[in-house]
């Protein structure tokens, strides 16, 4: 008889060789962009460096304005000029409006039921709605005017105090400070930043939270690979940050119900609402046939504080570096 292991190598050969017929015959007829050279297991990883965004540039001008990379099993299509972005995010939206399921963004946002990281389909129409008509409605933007106002003029007010003493101003840590003030009270009600235990407390794991979502896992890229990120820490970091963060918004959640119990939020007056008031009273007026729970408006609270002071502090950021490069003799 032949031995077990005489046939190893054999029927091993054979699998691979039917994967890779299998995958060749389902990319036979389709036109892919072209694409740099890859290494296996890794595909083209080694060749982002140290700075991304430069060797994304320096990959385009040779493969073109549209290719396709391999990050480990992950295929990627970059697009390197606005006439693909369009192409990509107005003209196909439909077919590139999916999002991947990436492991870090899914824990922290209760299985991604938030608009920024759930997958295209029934469920995200209904929140991306719920978005779009309840909370950033021209009229519910406006109705915060005010403490856009106030905030700002702190702000201004904090560096006016900073330069008559002669002491230098990080306008980077002030932009921050201002945005998740002006977030905190038009999400939550209040403010939670400046001195204290609490509001320390919660600026750290709101700095964590942004920082973990911007963070690339190997198992996202390798499957094989995803024990490297638990040895390295990261999964415990993860379950960490949205532990403290569930507390803190179930807290946030449960404050605001008992608030309504006590009769001191008024439906009728927009302008005493939080987005944290908006989302219980839909809830409630549409109890039977809504998919607003309790997990979807924390999820999408932090959609709004992740979203919103990424995106706003990096527009002023950039809009200030122009208005100083501009009047540059």
């Amino acid at each position: 008889m032949v031995a077990l292991h005489e046939l190893t190598v054999p029927l091993f050969s054979f699998i691979l060789l039917i994967i890779f017929l299998k995958r060749r015959r389902s990319t036979a007829n389709k036109t892919l962009p072209p694409s740099p050279r890859k290494l296996p297991i890794i595909g083209n990883l080694h060749q982002l460096g140290k700075s991304p965004h430069r060797s994304l540039l320096s990959l385009s001008k040779r493969h073109g304005e549209l290719m396709l990379l391999h990050l480990g099993s992950k295929p990627v299509v970059v697009a390197s000029s606005a006439a693909a972005a369009r192409e990509i995010m107005k003209n196909q939206d439909l077919i590139f409006s999916n999002r991947p399921k990436l492991s870090v963004p899914n824990r922290l946002t209760y299985g991604s039921r938030d608009v920024a990281f759930s997958p295209y389909g029934e469920y995200w129409r209904q929140v991306r709605s719920i978005c779009v008509l309840q909370l950033l409605s021209n009229k519910r933007v406006q109705s915060f005017r005010r403490v856009r106002e106030e905030e700002t003029s702190l702000m201004i007010e904090r560096i006016g105090r900073s330069s008559a003493v002669g002491a230098a101003v990080n306008l980077s840590e002030e932009l921050v400070a201002t945005t998740n003030n002006v977030i905190c009270r038009v999400a939550l009600g209040r403010k939670y930043g400046g001195g204290g235990g609490e509001e320390r407390r919660f600026k750290k794991f709101l700095s964590e939270f942004v920082e973990l979502l911007g963070a690339s896992p190997v198992g996202d890229l390798i499957t094989w690979l995803a024990w490297v990120d638990r040895v390295g820490g990261l999964n415990a970091k993860v379950e960490r940050v949205a532990k403290l963060f569930d507390e803190f918004l179930e807290h946030v959640v449960r404050e605001h119900r008992d608030m309504e119990k006590l009769g001191r939020v008024d439906g009728d007056d927009d302008q005493e609402l939080d987005f944290v008031d908006i989302l219980l009273q839909f809830q409630r007026e549409n109890e039977k046939t809504s998919i607003v729970e309790d997990e979807t408006i924390k999820a999408l609270i932090l959609d709004m504080f992740a979203g919103g002071t990424d995106t706003t502090v990096s527009s002023m950021e950039w809009t200030m570096a122009e208005l100083i490069r501009n009047q540059e003799p």
